[in-house]
C-alpha cells in the first residue's frame, strides 16, 4: 500500500510539471469591465451657499444692501455663519433668524480662498424676516457619461475629471442618487464656445448611488436592479499600451443608447500631473455634423483602442472642438 501511495505521488509530480514547468506559472485571465457611454445625470452641491445675485431689502428705514455693502459679489459661497456650517438655503435663514438682527461673522469662499465677513442683517419690511440681500442656490444639476462598470463589484466611474462651478469652486454631492439622462438635443461646439449635451432626467430610472467626487471623476455603485447583461465588455489596459493613431469612443449623443465613434490619439503622455494622458481628435464625420467634436456631456466617455479601455474622453479644446483630453484608465480604476 505504502509504495502505491508512493507511485501515485510520484505520478502526480511528474504530471504537474508536465503542465507548468519549473520557471512558469499559470496566469490569470485579465479583468474585464462592462463599458459605459450612457448619460447620467446628478445633483452636485458647491459645499456652502452660493451667490448668484445680489439684492437690495426694504426696511422700515430705507433701502439696505447689507451683503453687497460688505463686499460679497456673485460666485461666492457663504460656508459658515458665526462658526456654524451652511449647506444649504434653509440652514442660511435659520442662521439669520437666530442672529436676531445682530451682526453676523460669515466664512465666504471665492476661488479656493476663504475670508470671515461680518455683515449686518436688515429685517424685511413685507415679511419681517432678516436678510442680507443675496439671491442663492444649494444645488445644481449635471450630466456626463458612464465609463464603466466593475461587474463583480458593480462599482463605477463616470465624468474622468473634477466638477467646478464658475466661481472655480470645486462641487461635491447633493444627492446620491445617479439618473440615466435622455439626450433630448446638442448645442453644436464651434470655435471659441464649447458645445453640450441637452438631457433630461428620467426619474425613475436610477442607475446607481454615488459617494465620491474627486478630481479623477464621480464614483459609486451600480443598483442591484440594473441589468447590465446588455453592455459591452472590455479589458482595461494602460495608458502605457496606448499608441498613436486609430481609437473609439463610446457616447450618447441622441436618446439613451450609446454608439461608437472613430477617433485618433494624437498625442500620448503617460506621466502628465493633471492627467491629462491623451490628446485626441475626432474623425468620425457623423459626430462632428451632430456636435462639432467633443461637448459637455461626452466627459467620461469611454476611450478604446484595439479592442481594449485605455481611457476616458475628459476636456475639449474650446479653439477646436474637435480636438480633447483624455485620462487614462488606470487614473480611474480603484475608486
Amino acid at each position: 500500500m505504502r509504495k502505491l501511495k508512493f507511485l501515485i505521488a510520484a505520478l502526480l509530480a511528474v504530471l504537474c510539471v508536465s503542465l507548468f514547468p519549473l520557471g512558469t506559472r499559470a496566469e490569470a485571465a485579465p479583468k474585464e469591465y462592462y463599458l459605459g457611454g450612457m448619460t447620467a445625470g446628478f445633483s452636485l452641491s458647491a459645499g456652502g451657499t452660493e451667490v448668484i445675485g445680489l439684492s437690495e431689502v426694504r426696511t422700515a428705514e430705507g433701502v439696505r444692501r447689507p451683503a453687497e455693502d460688505a463686499g460679497v459679489r456673485a460666485g461666492d459661497l457663504l460656508v459658515a455663519a458665526d462658526g456654524i456650517r451652511i449647506r444649504t438655503i434653509s440652514e442660511l435663514s435659520a442662521a439669520l433668524e437666530r442672529s436676531g438682527g445682530k451682526e453676523i461673522v460669515f466664512v465666504v469662499k471665492r476661488n479656493g480662498e476663504t475670508a470671515e465677513v461680518p455683515i449686518l442683517p436688515a429685517k424685511d419690511l413685507s415679511n419681517g424676516k432678516f436678510k442680507i440681500g443675496v439671491l442663492i442656490r444649494d444645488s445644481l444639476s449635471g450630466i456626463g457619461t458612464v465609463t464603466f462598470i466593475d461587474g463583480e463589484t458593480r462599482r463605477f466611474g463616470a465624468l474622468g475629471h473634477g466638477i467646478c462651478d464658475e466661481g472655480n469652486n470645486q462641487l461635491g454631492l447633493s444627492d446620491p442618487k445617479v439618473y440615466l439622462c435622455s439626450v433630448v438635443g446638442v448645442n453644436r461646439g464651434k470655435r471659441g464656445r464649447a458645445g453640450e449635451l441637452r438631457g433630461i432626467f428620467m426619474g425613475d430610472r436610477v442607475l446607481a448611488s454615488a459617494d465620491t467626487v474627486c478630481d479623477s471623476g464621480l464614483y459609486g455603485t451600480f443598483d442591484a436592479g440594473y441589468d447590465l447583461s446588455g453592455l459591452e465588455r472590455a479589458e482595461a489596459a494602460s495608458s502605457d499600451e496606448a499608441t498613436i493613431g486609430r481609437a473609439e469612443i463610446l457616447s450618447t449623443i441622441d436618446g439613451v443608447e450609446p454608439k461608437r465613434y472613430e477617433i485618433s490619439i494624437v498625442k500620448v503622455d503617460t506621466k502628465n500631473r493633471d492627467r491629462k494622458n491623451f490628446v485626441i481628435k475626432v474623425t468620425d464625420e457623423r459626430l462632428i455634423e451632430e456636435t462639432g467634436g467633443i461637448v459637455q456631456g461626452m466627459s467620461g466617455s469611454p476611450i478604446l483602442q484595439n479592442g481594449k479601455l485605455i481611457g476616458a474622453v475628459t476636456h475639449v479644446f474650446v479653439n477646436d472642438p474637435t480636438r480633447g483630453y483624455g485620462i487614462g484608465i488606470e487614473n480611474m480604476l480603484g475608486n
